[in-house]
């Protein structure tokens, strides 16, 4: 495993902007769409999220500094962190996940039957779904937890992209300074982080795959920002 350029080398030289996606859930194992609905990690989440921290400390031994961790405030995300061996996070409320609306907790092909055409959440957003699809309910995970389940108007990828740049530019100093920042959240608000870090269009997040509590590292190379390593 590649140790990384650590926050008390190179003092000169930026740090790295590390992220790290939540472990599964009862909805990411089935492919329901899990944005704003506190869905709690499953057992497996667990593990993955003790196993993600294990990989993530060989790749930053020194780990990250007081100051240095920001966290979805929703459970699936800061309980990986704690489990991951991150406890000392900030809460961000920017880095919740992307508002899916009308798709919130249901499956692609699910929505697609209703709509009568193939639909993506990337082509056609949220806010493209029927009014029908909006409404308030109560969802039995198989481990008889309850969780109540709001579908609004959700957001366009356009205003998730927003968030995401208010991240960016709260760390940038600190990374610029020459420490490393890691983040905890979901897989389609940090593909979407990540594409604003490359100045691309936020639709390009389709084509970054993040499983579950795996971690990925932006960074600088020869003054752009790159993408240093990817879903490990």
């Amino acid at each position: 495993m590649t140790n990384y350029l650590t926050s008390g080398e190179g003092a000169s030289k930026p740090g790295y902007l590390v992220l790290m996606r939540h472990g599964q859930t009862a909805w990411s194992l089935i492919g329901r769409y899990t944005g704003w609905t506190d869905v709690p990690l499953n057992a497996e989440g667990r593990r993955q999220a003790l196993a993600g921290g294990k990989r993530l400390r060989e790749a930053f031994p020194d780990g990250f500094g007081r100051g240095h961790i920001f966290c979805s405030p929703l459970h699936r995300a800061s309980e990986t962190a704690q489990l991951a061996g991150y406890s000392d996070f900030e809460t961000l409320d920017d880095l919740m996940e992307w508002d899916y609306g009308p798709a919130e907790g249901r499956k692609r092909e699910e929505i697609s039957a209703a709509l009568g055409h193939d639909w993506c959440v990337w082509d056609e957003g949220p806010e493209m779904l029927p009014s029908s699809l909006q409404g308030d309910w109560v969802c039995t995970l198989p481990s008889s937890e309850k969780v109540n389940v709001h579908s609004g108007t959700g957001e366009t990828v356009e205003a998730t992209a927003v968030r995401a740049r208010r991240v960016i530019e709260q760390v940038t100093p600190l990374i610029l300074a020459g420490h490393n920042v890691l983040l905890v959240a979901h897989a389609h608000i940090l593909r979407i982080l990540t594409t604003q870090w490359l100045h691309a269009d936020p639709h390009a997040g389709r084509l970054l795959r993040f499983d579950t509590a795996h971690h990925s590292v932006l960074g600088y190379y020869k003054n752009d920002p790159v993408i240093v390593r990817w879903n490990v």
